[in-house]
């Protein structure tokens, strides 16, 4: 098992504000890119999202820890998928900065 990839990015929105933009993601992720995994399973635990997914075949886990000014993603990639691990921090540090980004 390789070790995790973490992530950690800034917001001002708030703890409960920057968990319901992460829920609003993942029912964005499930309507976009359903025909690209075969599963996604999430749970939450107060503000600890911990989910897995399923891509080409490969699960990949991890897990969401929404604090009052960050949210730190830490993500399990298979082997197979390792060879990509600075690619998926990279998409996991842009996607995340425009979901938390302040508008308003």
């Amino acid at each position: 098992m390789s070790r995790p990839l973490t992530v950690t990015i800034p917001h001002s929105l708030g703890r409960a504000a920057a968990r319901q933009r992460i829920e609003d993601g993942i029912t964005q992720l499930r309507t976009t890119y359903a025909g690209q995994f075969s599963a996604l399973e999430e749970t939450w635990t107060g503000d600890r999202l911990d989910f897995r997914l399923t891509v080409l075949k490969q699960a990949i886990s991890g897990n969401v820890e929404v604090a009052d000014t960050t949210v730190t993603v830490s993500v399990i990639l298979p082997i197979f998928l390792a060879m990509l691990a600075e690619k998926v921090k990279t998409v996991v540090q842009q996607r995340g900065q425009l979901m938390l980004e302040h508008k308003g």
